[in-house]
């Protein structure tokens, strides 16, 4: 007989979150199904069964405390845009929040740090579209200079690579000001109105108006289309 959908979702629910509390605290290596399995209550056949291995269940548990994360940083995203706030603290903000969930999480953040689990994660899919929705925000302003393409790439790049670079260093050693010292040098890449050589501005103005390109009723999509794709290459070229 086969087991009822909702107590299916809650076991493998309940399977998560034990796995997910061992993740944290003791790291991969304490997450065997044999522990999990004691934790949830339940038999070794019945994580196989709705997970696949061990590594189908730290999949899962990674995508668990993920999601929890960017269902945050989304509500927040919502309240900030329906506040009005400026948008360069809110990117402040969320950068320090990713930085502080790596630390705090580093399985989960090596797990989805790895490109194949990234491409496959809808948590990963979802942060990425709040990180763009604050770089859109941003360039909206006028004070954006590159594309938001490149801003994202570069933001996101940098975002990791700290993570990266702290976790690999003892608690002890870490510099405190790294995560600010890089996300100030992404923003003098960034945005116009800090020094940038031969600038006059016009690359700010250019990304500004590309934000609008798709929102111009007056012209017909195909023309829409071409505007944005004249500006992008205006843009590529650095204003």
């Amino acid at each position: 007989m086969a087991e009822p959908t909702d107590t299916r979702v809650a076991t493998r629910a309940r399977i998560v979150e034990v796995a997910a509390r061992m993740l944290s605290v003791e790291g991969p290596a304490a997450v065997t199904t044999r522990a999990v399995a004691e934790g949830a209550g339940v038999q070794a056949p019945t994580i196989y069964r709705l997970f696949g291995d061990k590594e189908g269940l730290l999949e899962a548990v990674a995508e668990h405390v993920m999601a929890a994360h960017v269902a945050a940083k989304t509500a927040q995203e919502a309240e900030a845009v329906a506040a009005d706030h400026d948008p360069l603290d809110d990117l402040r903000t969320s950068w320090m929040a990713q930085i502080d969930f790596g630390l705090a999480h580093p399985a989960v953040f090596r797990m989805l740090s790895d490109p194949a689990r990234a491409l496959r994660s809808p948590a990963a899919a979802s942060g990425q579209r709040v990180l763009e929705s604050r770089v859109h925000r941003v360039a909206t302003t006028g004070r954006l200079r590159v594309s938001e393409q490149r801003a994202v790439a570069l933001v996101q790049a940098a975002g990791i690579g700290t993570i990266q670079v702290l976790l690999a260093t003892p608690v002890e050693r870490r510099d405190p000001g790294l995560a600010t010292s890089l996300y100030d040098a992404v923003l003098g890449q960034i945005l116009s109105d800090l020094p940038a050589p031969e600038d006059d501005g016009t690359s700010a103005a250019v990304v500004a108006f590309r934000t609008l390109a798709p929102r111009l009723e007056a012209l017909s999509p195909p023309e829409r289309r071409l505007l944005a794709e004249w500006l992008d290459r205006v843009i590529a070229a650095g204003g």
